[in-house]
């Protein structure tokens, strides 16, 4: 059967979702406010994944380059997504009680994934727990030409899987009431340029190579890269958000669990389980997914999935919706368990 393609986004006059939930949790489960506080220990966590993809580019530099590749989609696309999720932690303070010491780390996490982006993310992201959903402030919203070019055909999907950083480095330009550009940035900038210099005169192409396939199939078209749809895609009916209970979250740093994560953004990762276990009567009738692979695959194949598949809101939820926009509820059968 033949699925007309949408041309809008599912549009919302409410407000970000998770504000009324956290104070009704919050006022039942008073003792979730223990788990508020930092883990300093995931600059550990930092320093084994960027040592190990410094050892894999220099093991790498002169193999052939299907072992690059294989390497990068099996070893370096796990290093580099923990990598990317300690940026997230580092974007929320949550390793260290001073704020420069979590910017330093954050581009100390950064070095392996080629491009300089940590200093811009903890710029925009607290924006997205704050705006979801509005486009003007809102980075992980995607852009309407964005949503409109890619569609539902598979073929589409899979590309923009692939080059997801591409479109993900497009989207900080459009946001206000951010500066993404300043002293830090530029060091930023410094810092991601010497160390690739470095690898390219100790290590050369190849090593480079690797690193750049690492980071690309760490968010991109991979069973990882399943989590960028599985977070705010609409898989569940208008549920904006979902979590992801499975085994991947040994690599995700807990982050699958994403309702926990947004309802409580003061939590480290560590605790974001116990959240749940606390409180399990507000997420046990959510719905949530437990297989990346499977929901990849969903995604890509199930015609009724598009990048149009998110609910927006414009200025902050406050203005209602423009007429004539789509309201069709998205309910494929995907990795579900609720």
């Amino acid at each position: 059967m033949l699925i007309a393609k949408k041309k809008s986004f599912r549009w919302s006059d409410e407000s970000e979702p998770h504000k009324h939930r956290t104070k009704t949790i919050i006022k039942q489960h008073p003792e979730i406010r223990q788990l508020i506080g930092r883990n300093p220990y995931t600059i550990f966590i930092i320093a084994f994944c960027v040592g190990l993809q410094i050892v894999m580019a220099w093991a790498l530099k002169d193999v052939a380059w299907w072992w690059i590749a294989l390497a990068a989609y099996g070893i370096g696309a796990f290093a580099c997504h923990t990598l990317f999720v300690c940026i997230h932690e580092c974007s929320h303070n949550l390793l260290f009680k001073n704020k420069t010491l979590n910017t330093w780390s954050g581009m100390l996490a950064n070095l392996p994934l080629m491009v300089p982006s940590s200093v811009s993310f903890q710029k925009y992201h607290l924006k997205h727990h704050a705006y979801q959903g509005v486009e003007a402030l809102d980075a992980d919203m995607p852009f309407h030409w964005e949503a409109r070019l890619i569609n539902n055909s598979s073929f589409g999907k899979a590309m923009w899987l692939l080059f997801y950083p591409v479109f993900q480095a497009l989207r900080p330009f459009r946001l206000k009431e951010i500066k993404l550009f300043d002293a830090w940035t530029l060091v930023n900038w410094a810092v991601q340029l010497s160390f690739v210099g470095l690898v390219v005169y100790f290590l050369g192409a190849k090593a480079i190579l690797y690193l750049t396939l690492s980071f690309f199939f760490s968010v991109g078209l991979h069973p990882l890269g399943a989590r960028w749809i599985q977070e705010h895609f609409l898989t569940h009916g208008e549920q904006e958000t979902k979590s992801y209970y499975g085994r991947l979250n040994a690599f995700n740093l807990n982050v699958g669990y994403h309702n926990e994560h947004h309802d409580f953004p003061s939590i480290p990762w560590n605790n974001l389980p116990k959240i749940k276990a606390l409180a399990d009567n507000h997420y046990e009738t959510l719905g949530y997914h437990t297989s990346y692979t499977r929901l990849l695959f969903e995604f890509l194949f199930n015609r009724e999935l598009s990048v149009f598949s998110r609910t927006a809101r414009s200025n902050r939820g406050k203005i209602a919706p423009p007429k004539a926009v789509e309201l069709q509820n998205i309910k494929p059968n995907v990795s579900v368990e609720a």
